[in-house]
């Protein structure tokens, strides 16, 4: 069997390997995973500052999540997925960042790692970590259903690296019962977020534990 054109270490289950994997999607290149623990010895030699995922991809070993998916956009899709329009490259750009900077830790920590400790490790359930963290999540949700009732995608008009990643990350906060219930409440940001998960790339890349939203 050939080897994949992209092969991804980090969390099987885990948002920024399905940004990393969606992308690869897109771009029409296959891809393979290998579960790596992001605080392992071997992580620490594929990123100095241990995180993940990281790459191998044509000769070169890659980390970050946005230097990754551009350069397999830049070298294997023409592109397609980052807008040549200046003003629209800065949409793009920014909505990456409030996805990277704004969105996914306060949903990872305040709403999505307890909610995972509680159901695979029986840790008790930190309701007030969720409880602390839910008017923040509301903020930020609100503030991303404000975009989508301007435009059709987070760059303007073209689907983006940025709907990606703002998909990715709000689709998991969506799979639980508080995230479901604000995002019921903003419809435009819930028939925004049936839209994107009906994209292939987005279909092929699916969690076990995910149903169609």
């Amino acid at each position: 069997m050939a080897q994949p054109t992209l092969q991804i270490h980090g969390t099987i289950f885990s948002t920024y390997s399905r940004i990393v994997q969606t992308v690869a999607e897109e771009a029409g290149i296959s891809w393979g995973i290998t579960a790596t623990p992001a605080g392992s010895e071997e992580n620490r030699q594929r990123h100095p500052f241990r995180k993940v995922p990281t790459v191998e991809i044509d000769g070169l070993n890659l980390y970050e999540s946005v230097a990754i998916c551009q350069y397999i956009d830049n070298a294997h899709n023409g592109g397609a997925l980052q807008p040549d329009d200046h003003a629209a490259r800065a949409e793009m750009d920014r909505w990456i960042s409030v996805a990277n900077n704004y969105l996914f830790p306060v949903a990872e920590h305040g709403l999505l790692m307890p909610r995972l400790a509680h159901r695979f490790l029986k840790t008790p359930l930190r309701s007030d970590v969720i409880e602390a963290a839910l008017p923040e999540i509301a903020e930020h949700l609100g503030i991303v259903c404000q975009r989508v009732e301007e435009a059709p995608y987070f760059a303007g008009a073209e689907f983006s690296l940025a709907d990606i990643f703002i998909y990715c990350i709000l689709r998991p906060v969506q799979m639980t019962s508080e995230g479901d219930n604000l995002i019921g409440q903003l419809l435009p940001l819930r028939h925004w977020l049936n839209k994107i998960g009906k994209r292939p790339s987005l279909i092929a890349t699916r969690w076990e534990t995910e149903s169609e939203p």
